[in-house]
């Protein structure tokens, strides 16, 4: 199972690679189910999964100047402040049980994994629907910056990412390309960087709790996921990103979809 769990990872990356968004959407469901973590730690291992191979991927946009660090900035810096307090505060605050339906006891962890769950089949329908849209930004456009939107949108980001260890750059790319008139390829390059930052602080967060991290483990999936981002990076000069990233969403969709049916009829035990 681990090997399978390495070889998944390597998929996180490409996502990575191939549509700046989706690594997150992938890392929590295989760290749970195949690699047995528990899903409370399985977010916070996320958070550094996708921080670290998103900082790869953003290093190599920016050597392609396919980074603006002024939105970088702009969003980042309300979304880094609501995902370190999230993951510092607001996560311990949740208790063990919430609350029982009939003979279903939901469990912070439970509550976790269908929250993920309902995150991943929003993500899946603005991939579908965005694989169905031309685009819409000249490249050569003056960018507008709707400054209030813009930090707004990084606060729910933040918040998002928080508590369910998602990176959320199919929320960022979209908010970036509308909100900022930014082209798609310089949207995906900056939202790398500032799924970097804040997952990376978010995960710092993590660090101060008392949560016992499995290093061997969070170094391995990472080094496969990093390779993967490569290969992604290699793979998106070859197809085209609308037709994959329509694909991709339905198989997210499915994913969201298995997740919400397994966590309700069949839960996620404590895992390690």
């Amino acid at each position: 199972m681990e090997v399978l769990g390495f070889v998944l990872a390597a998929l996180v990356g490409v996502s990575l690679g191939l549509i700046g968004s989706g690594g997150s959407i992938l890392t929590v469901p295989i760290l749970v189910y195949v690699l047995g973590v528990n899903p409370v730690l399985a977010t916070a291992y996320s958070l550094f999964i996708v921080g670290s191979t998103a900082l790869v991927g953003g290093i190599q946009s920016a050597l392609q100047k396919k980074v603006d660090f002024k939105t970088v900035l702009i969003f980042g810096i309300p979304s880094i402040a609501a995902v370190y307090a999230t993951r510092l505060w607001l996560v311990p605050l949740i208790p063990p049980t919430l609350f029982t339906i009939g003979a279903l006891v939901v469990t912070k962890a439970i509550a976790l994994m269908l929250l993920f769950a309902l995150v991943m089949i929003l993500a899946s329908v603005s991939m579908i629907k965005s694989g169905k849209q031309k685009e819409t930004v000249d490249d050569n456009a003056p960018m507008q910056y709707n400054y209030p939107m813009i930090l707004l949108e990084g606060a729910v980001v933040g918040l998002l990412t928080g508590l369910v260890g998602a990176g959320g750059g199919f929320l960022i790319i979209p908010a970036l390309v509308l909100l900022a008139r930014m082209p798609m390829k310089l949207a995906v390059g900056t939202s790398l960087f500032i799924i970097a930052a804040k997952s990376l602080i978010g995960f710092i967060g993590d660090l101060q709790g008392h949560q016992v991290i499995d290093w061997r483990l969070l170094a391995s999936f990472t080094a496969f996921a990093v390779v993967g981002i490569f290969i992604g990076i290699w793979l998106s000069k070859k197809i085209p990103g609308d037709k994959l990233k329509k694909a991709f969403g339905w198989f997210v969709l499915v994913m969201g979809i298995y997740i919400i049916i397994k966590e309700i009829f069949f839960p996620t035990g404590g895992g390690h």
